[in-house]
This record gives structure tokens, C-alpha cells and sequence, in this order.
């Protein structure tokens, strides 16, 4: 019988556990073995629920405090010299420093660079090195849970980030070859897998998920050098692991790396199968990556059984491995604690929990077990009949969508025009200040929230608590001096839950939470039917905030390739049509804040990089209509209406035109924790419309000094014109607290201020 097994587990916690004694370490409220501990029964507990469902081997190492990436870094000792001291006086508090600044004990440190894994929305820390950087093995972590898992009685296998994909995911602080590197790694990962085969580990995971990607020679040559390496260092028997796309012209190299098994995504990347069986030598494992990894629909065994079958048939079933396409992280753990779902919707999803009972159920129709087959016959039918259920087809939705022409993606003039128009209804000084939407989330924000949600406080009361909040963010942001001015969201969720809420086609559930990074966990909701808006959705709050303010409010808007991303995404539909329907949802929406009097409008798209696909002959025919969504959602609207879009985490220097294909008015984009590194894309490419470059980091609860900002603002002008230039934060600022946004705004306000006198000195002289 095929073996049952996954690639790795959610980390959090389904309650979110781990948050929660995260953030009670870091406030100082719990000592670092209360964490140790929580992270401990984490692991069993989720080994046990695998084991429980059906896995006859369990991944360990899988886990992390904050980022499997930051784990690999510091377990072969690349950690950045200016953390070393804090390291030393103890590692935890050296561990997060990198993950999140620090700022204490004569220490005053930036967090590492953090940005998007590959596709997804989770954010590892990327790990800073320079030529001539060394490497050893300074910790046990993973020989640790390995044993851990052992003394469970569980059959374990060590998962580690590929020593190949750690070097292409890192990048060099002097400008170096990080592949130069790898003959200085490759000692200390071999002395780590004699470890884990000591330990009695048969098989070892390396995840090398840059197979995926576009590979050059040089790359090839690192990945033979360094598995030809490993194959001889008497380590365990080796699964080399890929995911989120099809190996293509990688899929030979990979096929003749001498390794024991190989882990390809058959989800996303269906059509490879036939390749892979034609390129695998004999005796090589195949684990089909079958269930989909990153979504929560249950699986179509009509479309998962011949996949198998030919596996079968060609390897024999000892020679494949069913598994998820992909680690389970990016999905919740547990359906079977929704209890409040719909339960004829309910019965098509699957949580990581439920998608290892899948596999377990596929292995056993494969043995040829009659109950097995029943099982996928009836889910076959199940969700055969749930695409007929009413709400899958709007016919309205459809209608609008067929009647889309190209006049609906654009504005009436072009950008010189529109500023003009904008600068006589909106007279700002030179270097206008704002910021990108959110304000902190009280705790007794979030306790109304939640009483609100569970009956115990009243619409009327709830309603006024929000309305005093925005009245007190209105008032602290015109007494600091900001320019444009936000509500501060105090009634949203979360910036995609909060809209999905009053959209038709969306579903939500209760403890559907996936980690971002860190302690920072989203609960993306679902798109099972068309996209529609009922009614309003911001009106209310912009115009109310509008009305106690003579300064220009924006109207905040989640964008709707965001929307799409961020969602768990209906698998019968193309992702662009879905998106298109969010975006004429979102339309309606400016327009009726342009009819309120509201006059700048910001529609954010961070998970615009995001969902670019991982080939770059993949690349123009995404950013198309990725960008057209967006221009759906913003167009029409009148010159003097100005449109301004957020984006974070995004590498722009390869999509730089498509960012301008938008044709925002302003952009405003996170650069702080590379140090304006992204302003590199506007060098090469003048960029024409207004950019708000983030002058501090708002995921670190370090506040910055003056100086600090000033120096990034200043060099921002180094590229940008002055009359370009907007001064904001990163991102929003809902997960840090008031004395830090005040301190952090009031500094960033004094910076403008000098910045325009400085140039009114210059204009003048």
C-alpha cells in the first residue's frame, strides 16, 4: 500500500496558541520556557492529529517560533554580525531581534529584510550574507524535534530547507555570488544529516521549491555539486521536495540529482506526471503532491484517481508516496471545529487536518478497499451537485461581466491632466504627509468586536464606540499636522474579511487562521459563488469622517487582485474572471464614495507581486489582467479625483511598467526595511505619478529616530522630484500601539517639515 504522508504542518495552533504566547514573551509577560513549552505541545499535538488521520509518517522540523528561513539561517550560524551580542546574551532574544528589531539594553537593531514566499501570502525573513561568509552547525533544533517525535513512537522524517534554495532565497550585503557560497555550506548540512542518521532518521526532506523557478546553468551546477556532496555523506536517504509549479526544464536535472525520492506538485502542475514517471530512474520514490496544499476545497477524485493509476501502474505502489501538492501550512488545521458553517458547504472543504484523511482514503481505494471507494464515489457526487447549488451562478454577475469592454478600465484624461485638476481641488503643501489607512486596534476595540459578534453588546452601543474612535483618530491625526487624513478603520476586521463580509459569493469561517508571519495571522475567507455588492460598504465611515475634518479623507479600499489572493479562491473558475467580479464590486464602491465628497480614494493591491506567477513566460498575460482589474476598479471616476494605491513586500524592478500600467495617482510602497533598496526600480524606470516611499518600519515595534527618516526621505529625493514625493509609513498601522504611532507620526511629521523648508531655502536661494 502507498504510504501517506505531507510535507509540513500549520504551526500556530488552532486556537492560535503560538500567537499568544508569542506576544506574551515579547511583552515581557512569560519567560522563554512557557514558550519552549507551548511550541513542545504544539508538535505533539499536531504529530498525534496527523497520525490520527491517517500519516504514517510525520515531517518534523516543519515547526517554528517565526520563520522556517530565519531557523535555517541561524542553524548553520549566518546570523549578521550587528545581532551578535544580543545573540550571545541569549539566543531567543537574538532570534527575534532579527525577525523584529530590537531596541533595548544598548542595542538598537533593525529587523531582517522580510518578504513574500514565492506566491504565497507567508513571509520569511530574508537571511543577509558576504562573500567569504562561514558556516557551521550551532544548533540541534532539528535533531531535537526528530527525537522528540521519536520518543511519541511516531515514524519521522527531518524536513530542512535545500542548501541550493537557502543561498537563492538570501541575499549578499556587498553585492557577492551568493552560489559562491555553497562550498562553504555544504560541510556543515552534511555534518547535520550524520547527525539525523545517528539519531536512526531513514529519510531526510530538502525542500528545494527554486526548482520551480527560472534556472540558469550556474544554478544547475550548484545543485549537483551540492546533492552530489550529500549523497556521500552518509546521511539518511534523501526526498528532494519541490511545490507551487511544475519542474519544466528543471524536471532532467532534478530527475538525475542522486537522491531517493522526489516530491512533485501534481495540484498545481497536473500535466508534469507523465514527464516526471518518463524522467524518474528505478528505484526512485515519487510523492505525489495530489491534494492541494494551499486551498480548502476537497479534492475531485476524478481528477486525483488517474494521476494515481498511472503512478501505480508505472512505479508500482511501494514506489509512491501520497501527499498534499505543498506544506499545509498555508491552510487551516481543522474543519471540524466550524461547527457554524453551512453545512452543505462545510462538506466540500477540507482543512490540513481533513486533506490527510483524504490521502488516507485515496491510498486505501488504491489497495482496492470497497469502503475507500464508496467514500470517493460519494465525494465525487457531493461536489458534482454543489456547483449546481444556487449563489455558484449569478446570472446578473455574468451578464455585467460579458457586457466589459475596454472604455471600463480607464480614466477620462491622462495622469498631467488629472494632476492639475487634483492640485486646484486639493491644495497640500510640497511633501504631503498621510498615512496608509489603519490606526492601532485597542484592546477595547477588539473586546466590543468580539461581544459585538457574540450578542453581548448591542448595534447601537457598538456603533458608537466606533464612532468615538474615528472621532479620536481624526483628531490626533489634524493635531499632529497630516495632510490627508484616514478614519483609522476601527470597525474592520481585517482589510480583505472586513469586505468579504458584505460581498455576495463569500463564506466565512471561525478558526480558519493561517499564519502571515510571525505572531501575525490572517482568517482569509472563502469565494465559493459569484462576487456581487449588495449595498455600500465604506460609505458610511468615510463620509462620517469626512464630515469632522476640513482636511482631505481618503476612502480605504482592499484592491481586487488583494482580494483574490488573500482569499481562499473558488477551484471551478479562472482566477482572473473571479477577479474581474471583485472588481466591478469594487467599482461601484468609488463610485459612491466619489458621490459622498470623498476626493482621494485608495485601493490597496500589496498582493500584487504576490500572484505573479513563478516563470516569467507566465508573467505578461497575469500582470494584464491584474493590472486591468485594478483600472476596472478605479476607473471612471472624475480628474479630480485622486486614486492612490499601497503596496508591500514587492520586488518592482521586473514589474516596474506593469506598476505604472496601473496608472495610480499615487503609490505608496514599503521600502523602509531595505532601505529604499526598491527606489532602485525608479531610477531605471522614470516613474511619472506621486510615490509615498515607507519612511519606517510599522511590523517592528522599534520606533525610529528623526534622523533616521530624514536620512531615508532624503535619499527618496535623490530619485524622485520633489513634487513627487509623499511622506507615509510602510504599511498600516493597526498591530502596533498608540505610544509607538504617535512617537514614530510625530517624528515623521517634524521630518517634513524640515524637508520643506530646506527646500523652500533652496527654491528661494
Amino acid at each position: 500500500m502507498s504510504l501517506v504522508t505531507y510535507p509540513g504542518f500549520p504551526r500556530i495552533g488552532l486556537k492560535r496558541e503560538l500567537k499568544r504566547a508569542l506576544e506574551s514573551h515579547w511583552h515581557g509577560d512569560a519567560p522563554a520556557e512557557a514558550l519552549l513549552e507551548t511550541a513542545r505541545t504544539l508538535r505533539a499535538r499536531h504529530w498525534r492529529l496527523a497520525r490520527e488521520a491517517g500519516a504514517d509518517v510525520v515531517p518534523c522540523n516543519d515547526f517554528s517560533l517565526y520563520d522556517h528561513v530565519l531557523d535555517t539561517a541561524v542553524l548553520f550560524d549566518a546570523i549578521p554580525e550587528r545581532y551578535r551580542p544580543v545573540y550571545a546574551e541569549s539566543r531567543l532574544d537574538g532570534y527575534f531581534a532579527m525577525a523584529r528589531g530590537h531596541k533595548r539594553g544598548g542595542h538598537d537593531l533593525h529587523a531582517l529584510e522580510m518578504t513574500k514566499w514565492f506566491d504565497t501570502n507567508y513571509h520569511y525573513l530574508v537571511p543577509e550574507l558576504h562573500a567569504g561568509q562561514r558556516f557551521a552547525l550551532v544548533g540541534d533544533k532539528p535533531l531535537a524535534e526528530f527525537r522528540e517525535a521519536q520518543a511519541l513512537g511516531l515514524r519521522a522524517r527531518p524536513v530542512l530547507l535545500g542548501p541550493v534554495s537557502f543561498l537563492l532565497l538570501s541575499k549578499t550585503v556587498d553585492g557577492s555570488d551568493r552560489l559562491a557560497l555553497l562550498d562553504a555550506l555544504l560541510p556543515a548540512y552534511a555534518e547535520l544529516l550524520q547527525q539525523l542518521a545517528a539519531a536512526g532518521a531513514d529519510w531526510v526532506q530538502l525542500d528545494e521549491p527554486c526548482l520551480v523557478l527560472d534556472q540558469d546553468a550556474e544554478d544547475h551546477a550548484a545543485y549537483r555539486r551540492a546533492y552530489a556532496a550529500l549523497a556521500t555523506a552518509g546521511g539518511p536517504k534523501i526526498l528532494l521536495a519541490s511545490y507551487f509549479g511544475a519542474l519544466g526544464d528543471n524536471l532532467a536535472l532534478a530527475a538525475g540529482l542522486p537522491v531517493a525520492g522526489l516530491h512533485v506538485d501534481l495540484v498545481r502542475a497536473p500535466q508534469q506526471l507523465d514527464a516526471v514517471l518518463d524522467a524518474l530512474p528505478a528505484g526512485r520514490v515519487l510523492s505525489a503532491g495530489v491534494v492541494d496544499g494551499r486551498n480548502v476545497w476537497r479534492s475531485r477524485p476524478d481528477r486525483v484517481l488517474p494521476l494515481l493509476r498511472t503512478a501505480h501502474e508505472r512505479l508500482g505502489t511501494d514506489r509512491v508516496w501520497l501527499a498534499p501538492s505543498c506544506s499545509l501550512l498555508h491552510v487551516p488545521i481543522d474543519l471540524e471545529a466550524e461547527t457554524a458553517l453551512d453545512a452543505a458547504r462545510r462538506a466540500g472543504m477540507a482543512f490540513a487536518r481533513q486533506k490527510i484523511e483524504e490521502l488516507r482514503v485515496y491510498a486505501d481505494a488504491l489497495a482496492g478497499h470497497a469502503e475507500a471507494e464508496a467514500a470517493l464515489q460519494a465525494q465525487q457526487a457531493l461536489l458534482d451537485r454543489q456547483a449546481q447549488q444556487p449563489g455558484v451562478r449569478n446570472p446578473a454577475v455574468r451578464a455585467r461581466l460579458h457586457e466589459l469592454g475596454p472604455q471600463m478600465a480607464l480614466r477620462r484624461s491622462a495622469y498631467a491632466t488629472r494632476r492639475a485638476a487634483q492640485a486646484e481641488a486639493l491644495p497640500l503643501p510640497p511633501l504631503p504627509t498621510t498615512t496608509i489607512g489603519s490606526f492601532p486596534q485597542t484592546d477595547e476595540l477588539r473586546k466590543a468586536r468580539a461581544a459585538h459578534r457574540g450578542g453581548k453588546l448591542g448595534d447601537a452601543a457598538y456603533e458608537a464606540l466606533l464612532e468615538a474612535e474615528v472621532a479620536r483618530v481624526v483628531r490626533f491625526q489634524e493635531e499632529i499636522g497630516l495632510d490627508v487624513l484616514v478614519h483609522g478603520e476601527p470597525e474592520r476586521n481585517d482589510m480583505v474579511e472586513y469586505f468579504g463580509e458584505q460581498l455576495d459569493g463569500y463564506l466565512f469561517t471561525r478558526l480558519g487562521w493561517v499564519q502571515s508571519y510571525g505572531s501575525r495571522c490572517v482568517k482569509p475567507p472563502v469565494i465559493w459563488g459569484d462576487v456581487a455588492r449588495p449595498a455600500p460598504m465604506t460609505v458610511r465611515w468615510a463620509r462620517l469622517a469626512q464630515s469632522l475634518t476640513g482636511r482631505p479623507m481618503k476612502g480605504m479600499l482592499t484592491g481586487p487582485v488583494t482580494m483574490l489572493q488573500w482569499s481562499f479562491v473558488r477551484d471551478d473558475l479562472p482566477r482572473e474572471t473571479v477577479c474581474r467580479q471583485i472588481a466591478l464590486a469594487l467599482r461601484d464602491e468609488v463610485h459612491d464614495l466619489e458621490a459622498a465628497g470623498i476626493k482621494v480614494i485608495q485601493i490597496d493591491e500589496p498582493a500584487l507581486r504576490e500572484g505573479l506567477p513563478l516563470r516569467r513566460t507566465d508573467w505578461p498575460g497575469y500582470l494584464a489582467w491584474a493590472v486591468e482589474c485594478f483600472r476596472i476598479a478605479a476607473g471612471g471616476v472624475r480628474d479630480a479625483t485622486q486614486i492612490h494605491t499601497h503596496m508591500c513586500y514587492s520586488e518592482f524592478n521586473d514589474i516596474i511598467e506593469a506598476v505604472a500600467a496601473m496608472d495610480a495617482d499615487v503609490i505608496s510602497i514599503e521600502t523602509s526595511r531595505s532601505r529604499m533598496e526598491l527606489l532602485d526600480a525608479f531610477v531605471r524606470f522614470r516613474y511619472p505619478n506621486g510615490i509615498g516611499p515607507g519612511v519606517y518600519d510599522i511590523h517592528s515595534p522599534r520606533v525610529p529616530t528623526q534622523q533616521e527618516m530624514l536620512a531615508l526621505l532624503r535619499k527618496a529625493l535623490r530619485v524622485l522630484q520633489p513634487g513627487q514625493l509623499w511622506i507615509n509609513p510602510d504599511c498600516g498601522l493597526k498591530t502596533r500601539g498608540w505610544p509607538e504611532v504617535e512617537a514614530a507620526l510625530r517624528a515623521m511629521l517634524a521630518c517634513a517639515r524640515q524637508l520643506r523648508e530646506e527646500l523652500a531655502t533652496a527654491g528661494a536661494g
